[in-house]
């Protein structure tokens, strides 16, 4: 999407293919109907034309709203911005520390469902990723610090997940800290590009980069190189 080069309005982000995805399941179930529209509405906003462009006209017109309307309900255009940013982290961290993934033994098998599920859950709400990745500057120094924290989390779940199979011989002996990065790069980067209309489901794709991932930590094969060679 042509971003920050011209401003779309509340009728072109709802006709738009490229900003439809799962992301309204995400909101906090106590959060009433119209804060619920107000935050889809400004995720497709801050995906579209970026936060700073952003009005809170753009986001009251989303949902059929006065402006002064977002006020009720949100205090401030940036904590809007907060609420999506929080909710997307701790549900993306949420996804890969599912019992079912934290079950499996088999170090192998559990790096490969850790970037199944994370790849898929990025595709199945790639405009809310969008904006957790992109938007990042939009947010006080106190809500950065706190998104932060939980970007920390993630990593170290992610290098855990690596150190874990190249300590029990699972993996080659690869660099853990870029290995990692590499793997965290594939799953979130798809938010650049993916549509749900696309060529592969989340799943599929999940699928996908999993292999790519489990390719990066295979033992060496003569002829081989591994990721740290």
């Amino acid at each position: 999407m042509a971003r920050r080069q011209a401003r779309f309005t509340a009728q072109d982000l709802a006709d738009d293919p490229r900003l439809r995805d799962h992301s309204p399941d995400l909101w906090r179930g106590e959060l009433g109907d119209v804060q619920r529209g107000l935050l889809t509405s400004a995720v497709r906003c801050f995906a579209a034309n970026g936060f700073h462009a952003t009005t809170t006209r753009d986001i009251a017109e989303g949902v059929s709203l006065s402006p002064a309307a977002l006020y009720v309900h949100f205090p401030s255009k940036e904590l809007v911005l907060f609420e999506i940013i929080r909710v997307g982290h701790e549900q993306a961290l949420a996804c890969v520390q599912h019992p079912s993934i934290l079950g499996v033994a088999n170090s192998a098998d559990r790096l490969r469902a850790i970037i199944a599920a994370y790849t898929a859950w990025h595709a199945r709400h790639h405009v809310v990723a969008r904006v957790c990745q992109m938007e990042l500057a939009g947010l006080t120094a106190e809500h950065y610090d706190e998104v932060l924290e939980l970007r920390h989390r993630t990593n170290e779940f992610f290098r855990d997940a690596v150190a874990r199979g190249v300590s029990d011989g699972s993996f080659a002996q690869v660099d853990v800290k870029r290995v990692t990065r590499a793997m965290l790069s594939l799953s979130i980067d798809l938010v650049r590009w993916y549509r749900l209309d696309g060529a592969d489901s989340p799943e599929q794709l999940g699928e996908f980069y999993a292999d790519l991932a489990l390719k990066l930590v295979a033992r060496d094969e003569p002829g081989r190189r591994t990721a740290s060679g």
